[in-house]
């Protein structure tokens, strides 16, 4: 279990993890279409995430969104890192009614983001480019090598969630024990 903490000018933010839980959360950031994200994130990634905010939601979420997923990123590196007996590697697509998301990623200590989705607009008071904005955080302190890819899909609250939910569920595949791996790399090293 890692607890972290991250205070500015903009956002003060407390958040637990264990990758090795159960997916039970507990999440108030004051954005609620971003809390029912991180708690299907939470869920099907079956790690337990305890994660508050208190930002300056009187400007907007952008402080919000991004600094949860600088803080998130952070704990998971402290969760993961130094990787061994991991499958290291995942992959899912994930449908929600009519869309479809892929998320491949590498549990490489290298972080990279390609998210291709070419949403626009809102999903509630949630602006729909803040999701970019949260996983770049997210793997960039995390250490991860993520592909987002939105396959098919027109309504924006089933192709985010489908997004956060293809995320979750490639980690936890990368998460999987493997005792014969050993450290997952030629290197020696991750």
């Amino acid at each position: 279990m890692t607890e972290l903490s991250r205070q500015t000018k903009e956002t003060n933010i407390k958040c637990i993890i264990d990758i090795n839980g159960t997916g039970k959360s507990k999440i108030n950031t004051g954005v609620g279409f971003f809390d029912h994200m991180l708690e299907a994130f939470s869920k099907h990634s079956g790690i337990d995430l305890e994660l508050s905010c208190k930002g300056d939601l009187h400007i907007d979420a952008h402080h919000t969104v991004e600094d949860c997923g600088i803080v998130l990123g952070k704990a998971l590196k402290k969760e993961i890192f130094p990787i061994k007996a991991v499958e290291r590697y995942g992959n899912a697509t994930v449908v929600m009614d009519e869309a479809a998301c892929t998320c491949a990623l590498d549990l490489s200590n290298r972080p990279f983001l390609v998210y291709e989705n070419k949403l626009l607009g809102k999903v509630g008071e949630f602006d729909v480019e803040l999701a970019e904005e949260f996983f770049h955080a997210l793997v960039m302190n995390a250490g991860i090598t993520t592909h987002l890819i939105c396959d098919r899909g027109r309504n924006k609250h089933h192709i985010l969630e489908a997004t956060f939910k293809s995320f979750a569920v490639a980690l936890r595949r990368a998460l999987v024990k493997n005792e014969r791996l050993g450290i997952p790399s030629t290197k020696g090293i991750l």
